[in-house]
């Protein structure tokens, strides 16, 4: 029967290591640099299975838990028939337009399934805030469509605490750069200029804690990850109590199929965070880079967002604020005919003048 042979290298300089039986641990005969046995296992693991072409799969066993009896007795559901977002609600908060399209009918529908979140980050600016905040950021922009900025469509912001899975997770990263110092200086009449070439190398590990991840397909992920961050340290465990007043979306991407995004975001960072370290050179171009994702736990949240979204020319917008913290983002329409009457009323008076100085 056939048997494979793994020869383990060390990870700092590519030696082989043996097990060494008085410490226990594996040992590199070059550098002398010695390792746990289920650190280099587990480092071999998230090779192979990165030349699968597949990550460590999220332990996502944990996210999540079943709603009470009575916490389900008193949630009401209510689904969107233009755009498909189901919205929980508490029996006291009556839901009369989707926050997502705009729509301004909502069928009541019956609550079921899906999963309890962990924790909730409560709304901390009331929508007298969001409202202002909404103002200020449409104040001078000359060209927005004057229904946009109309007092009764800026009422319509509503409050929505929107599904957010957050994965725990490290990578662990061996980059090399090709690196240089360029110095100058001036010998009699001429400028020499001397150009130092560097192998330059990094590698060691990073945790990663609570990475976001909007569970919601209806919400642009380009929004969600421009009003970050959240300060977790505001995170309760959650409470149904947290929830009148407000809107609650049904999440419709599960932390599985969030995963993907998940890696992306935790490799991206990874390769940020090692590269900043590389500081100094004139310049500093990438040759190699293996970052090896260690599986972590998941959890479900609901974080606070206030939104208004609306139609324009056919064309949905959406702003929406960080309830937390403030920070914002929205699309804004151009209304052409005052753009196009604006250009007129400024090229007009100055095609005259240009006309009297020629002629």
């Amino acid at each position: 029967m056939a048997t494979q042979i793994t020869n383990y290298q060390c990870p700092s300089c590519t030696g082989p290591l043996r097990f060494a039986g008085g410490s226990g641990r594996l040992e590199c005969e070059y550098c002398g640099t010695s390792y746990d046995v289920a650190v280099i296992e587990q480092l071999y693991a998230d090779k192979e299975q990165a030349a699968a072409g597949a990550d460590p799969q999220w332990d996502t066993s944990m996210a999540g838990d079943a709603w009470s009896e009575e916490e389900a007795a008193h949630i009401r559901v209510y689904g969107c028939p233009s755009c498909g977002a189901e919205l929980l609600c508490d029996d006291t908060t009556a839901a009369t337009a989707c926050p997502y399209c705009g729509n301004p009918t909502v069928v009541p529908g019956q609550f079921t399934g899906q999963l309890r979140p962990d924790y909730v980050i409560p709304f901390k600016l009331d929508k007298a805030a969001a409202v202002a905040a909404l103002k200020r950021y449409y104040k001078g922009k000359r060209f927005l469509p004057k229904t946009f900025a109309d007092g009764n469509h800026i009422g319509e912001v509503k409050g929505v605490y929107v599904p957010f899975w957050l994965f725990n997770g490290e990578a662990d990263a061996d980059m090399r750069f090709r690196g240089t110092i360029v110095h100058v200086h001036r010998t009699g009449d001429e400028e020499v200029t001397v150009t130092e070439h560097y192998r330059v190398a990094r590698s060691g590990s990073v945790a990663f804690e609570r990475i976001p991840v909007d569970g919601s397909s209806k919400m642009p992920d380009a929004h969600m990850d421009a009003i970050e961050p959240f300060a977790y340290g505001e995170l309760k465990p959650f409470s149904s109590a947290y929830l009148p007043g407000f809107l609650a979306d049904k999440y419709d991407q599960d932390a599985e199929a969030c995963g993907q995004r998940a890696n992306a975001r935790i490799r991206a960072s990874a390769q940020d965070a090692f590269t900043a370290t590389a500081g100094g050179y004139a310049t500093l171009v990438p040759e190699h880079s293996d970052i090896r994702l260690r599986r972590g736990e998941v959890k479900y949240a609901l974080l606070p967002v206030w939104m208004l979204s609306t139609k324009w020319a056919g064309r949905d917008f959406l702003f929406a604020m960080n309830g937390q913290t403030g920070k914002l983002i929205g699309d804004l329409p151009v209304d052409w005919r005052k753009f196009w009457l604006w250009f007129i009323g400024i090229s007009a008076p100055l095609m005259a003048a240009l006309g009297v100085i020629l002629f």
